[in-house]
């Protein structure tokens, strides 16, 4: 990943049309190796897990539409898995950036009704979710349970439910992040499939929430 670092670290200290432009060279470069990289990451998962073999990458260009950051790349490259069938819920998502390299999956923002599910299928037992996220492993690989949290409870659920701290969860992430040099190093790719390999309890949680009816 030496040519995805390298070039990073040049467009965020190069951050225009200009600079890109002078350096295409190096911009196709660096996109070529991060498409190795993901189909070499590719035929590592699909070896444990149901996903679409052709990853979604991310393109450099900004959206600066409705930001006050009218810079218009990008200072990172990623990409992301699909699981595929209805009941395989859950997506993978990969992040290059010098000094902030990190995987991450989960359920971000999930639509109404499937976060009324999820809500509901914790309230009649969590335990399941909580074994997970307790368990040495998770914690030692992920730390916490992430993602944004309601201040209060939920509509329709009340305060003192126990399981009231799930409850509050919008979003359930979780993520793992790496260092440069761990990025650089020739294991890298074997790494973050290890650690998509360690979501896979609590996705399997979460997809039986999701695909359970009450």
């Amino acid at each position: 990943m030496k040519e995805v670092i390298g070039f990073l670290k040049e467009i965020r200290a190069n951050n225009n049309r200009e600079w890109l432009e002078a350096n295409k060279k190096q911009f196709e470069t660096a996109k070529n190796q991060m498409k190795g990289f993901a189909q070499e990451l590719s035929g590592l998962m699909t070896a444990h897990d149901n996903v679409d073999p052709k990853p979604k990458l991310f393109r450099i260009y900004r959206d600066v539409r409705f930001s006050k950051d009218k810079t218009p790349f990008k200072t990172s490259m990623s990409g992301s898995f699909t699981r595929l069938t209805p009941a395989l819920r859950g997506g993978y998502y990969f992040h290059v950036e010098p000094g902030a390299s990190f995987l991450g999956g989960g359920f971000w923002q999930p639509e109404k009704v499937d976060l009324m599910l999820i809500r509901q299928q914790i309230q009649q037992d969590a335990e399941p979710l909580r074994e997970v996220i307790n368990s040495k492993q998770f914690k030692a690989y992920f730390g916490e349970l992430g993602g944004e949290q309601l201040k209060t409870k939920p509509k329709g659920f009340e305060a003192d439910d126990p399981n009231i701290d799930l409850l509050r969860y919008k979003s359930f992430i979780v993520s793992k992040s790496f260092t440069d040099k761990e990025v650089l190093a020739p294991d890298f790719c074997e790494n973050v499939n290890e650690g998509f390999r360690n979501m896979r309890p609590f996705f399997n949680v979460m997809s039986e929430y999701l695909t359970t009816i009450l």
